[in-house]
């Protein structure tokens, strides 16, 4: 058995475990279909493994032992999120809304990310101060490694840096945009 298989048979025994991982960070098993069918870029093969609570998809893609980790977003965004679902599971785990450090870059700027991720962490901490216990949980039972915010960006900057030209995701003859959003933390008034 392979890993990322290890990985996903841990979460599909463990209820528990299944819980806070969709709580913390909306990845959930059960939903893996992506609704339309896709392909990539190079034709490498796509396997739907996990979805979130607005319809995106996480795949792992190839067939090798070790198998980057795609996400599409159900708006038209995708683009790769970790080089195996070890990398992608501590990334999603340990950052405060990695989905918002990705729409709020500044188009892919590693120091606007930061800067975003500061802002995502004050609302997590207001928000939701078991968060924290949750990402200890998640790791501890998955054998993931533990990196700081900013090691845990910069492995998500190169992630979706590298998606062009191999994992570029279709959907019939459209291509899906990047997952790097346009704009600043300065959009959001709350973070003003």
């Amino acid at each position: 058995m392979t890993r990322h298989e290890e990985a996903l048979d841990s979460i599909r025994r463990d209820s528990d475990l299944a819980e806070v991982l969709w709580r913390l960070c909306e990845f959930d098993l059960s939903r893996s279909d992506p609704g339309e069918p896709v392909r990539l870029s190079s034709g490498v093969a796509l396997e739907g493994i996990a979805g979130d609570y607005t319809g995106g998809t996480f795949f792992l893609c190839g067939n090798g032992k070790v198998r980057p980790v795609l996400y599409a977003s159900s708006e038209g965004q995708a683009g790769l999120i970790g080089n195996s679902l070890t990398e992608a599971l501590e990334i999603v785990v340990g950052l405060p809304s990695w989905w918002g450090c990705l729409k709020f870059s500044g188009a892919g700027d590693l120091a606007v990310m930061r800067a975003t991720a500061d802002h995502l962490r004050g609302d997590e901490l207001r928000d939701e101060p078991g968060t924290d216990a949750d990402r200890a949980t998640v790791a501890q039972a998955l054998g993931l490694g533990s990196a700081p915010v900013s090691t845990l960006l910069g492995r998500l900057h190169a992630a979706v840096s590298a998606t062009v030209p191999d994992f570029v995701l279709t959907s019939g003859a459209a291509e899906y945009e990047s997952l790097f959003g346009p704009w600043l933390p300065s959009r959001n008034p709350s973070w003003q």
